[in-house]
């Protein structure tokens, strides 16, 4: 799947065979573009697909056409484990990616993706730009040798069912899909539910055939999914306040230069500001346009859910220590 990227792309090539059809030397007058992929699980409709080609066409203009970039959207290169491993094998250039499944190679960046971790946005965006955030992704980057640039705002993930959830015992039994990344079952598992793990472009169907009972996402993901036309209720349970972290993989990283990696930071934090706030403008908006469409917004007590949660925060499956558990609680207090 080809972008608007790929033009640049197809003109500098044509450049190229019209100079050398007029025997005039490419090397010295034009430097061929380097070609990145971008992919992504999203779809084409989402926020984090339009920011992802704006920034495409941003690298391209600020390194002066020295790189090109095509973005891959909808899991056309692969599921969501398969576009991590393919950062550090050099067959994707960057990624954005959930810290779960980028906590499989260096526990602590997980920490972010735990059910109530975060107090509420303001506590995400204060960690988002926190010391403890930069030495986690540094950390990350010392483990694995592919660079986290920033964190994207995702949303707040809530059920969805086709019977009201109003407390931790509604949960009881009830076959869930999650994400494939451990970190998406703590709140599941938590209340006695099933989690299911099934890849996210296979979601849909399986609702629809019943093969699990409910699922878990963010009001914009719902909407773009087309979860709600499979799901009655809509539990605004809010209990991932979720991120995706924008990768570059090591060995493209390591060839670029300074001057080159700065404007890559600049421009995916950029982007990333962007689809923070088009995630918080799309949360304020859908819950009227959930119910226009038939669906039960289902308010619930989201402190009885964190009691239950809470506890596991530091259990058998943390994979972060009790220092930054501790360092990330205290910010914004």
């Amino acid at each position: 799947m080809r972008y608007k990227s790929q033009y640049h792309l197809a003109m500098s090539r044509l450049l190229t065979a019209t100079l050398i059809a007029a025997g005039i030397s490419v090397a010295g007058a034009v430097q061929a573009a380097e070609n990145l992929r971008f992919a992504h699980v999203y779809e084409t409709s989402e926020p984090f697909h339009k920011w992802a080609l704006w920034a495409a066409d941003e690298i391209e203009e600020r390194t002066d056409g020295r790189y090109t970039m095509e973005v891959y959207a909808a899991s056309s290169l692969g599921k969501e484990e398969d576009i991590n491993e393919g950062l550090g094998l050099g067959t994707v250039d960057v990624i954005y990616t959930g810290t779960q499944f980028a906590g499989r190679g260096y526990g602590p960046i997980g920490i972010a993706g735990a059910a109530y971790m975060f107090r509420d946005f303001d506590h995400w965006q204060a960690f988002a730009d926190s010391d403890l955030f930069q030495e986690i992704a540094r950390g990350y980057q010392d483990a694995t040798g592919n660079v986290p640039l920033t964190l994207n705002y995702y949303g707040e993930r809530h059920v969805t069912s086709n019977t009201p959830i109003n407390t931790p015992e509604d949960m009881s039994g009830l076959k869930i899909r999650v994400p494939n990344a451990p970190m998406y079952m703590m709140m599941p598992n938590a209340v006695g539910a099933n989690p299911t793990p099934i890849a996210f472009d296979e979601v849909y169907l399986a609702l629809q055939q019943g093969v699990v009972d409910a699922q878990e996402n963010p009001l914009p993901t719902i909407r773009a999914k087309a979860f709600h036309e499979v799901q009655d209720y809509i539990n605004l349970t809010g209990h991932i306040t979720d991120s995706l972290i924008t990768i570059v993989g090591g060995p493209r990283w390591n060839q670029l230069s300074e001057e080159d990696q700065e404007i890559f930071r600049e421009v995916f934090q950029e982007a990333a500001e962007n689809n923070t706030q088009d995630i918080l403008q799309a949360e304020a908006e859908l819950v009227a346009w959930f119910e226009e469409q038939g669906n039960t917004i289902n308010e619930v007590d989201r402190d009885i859910f964190r009691e239950a949660v809470v506890p596991a925060h530091n259990g058998n499956v943390a994979t972060w220590d009790q220092e930054t558990y501790d360092r990330l609680q205290a910010i914004g207090q």
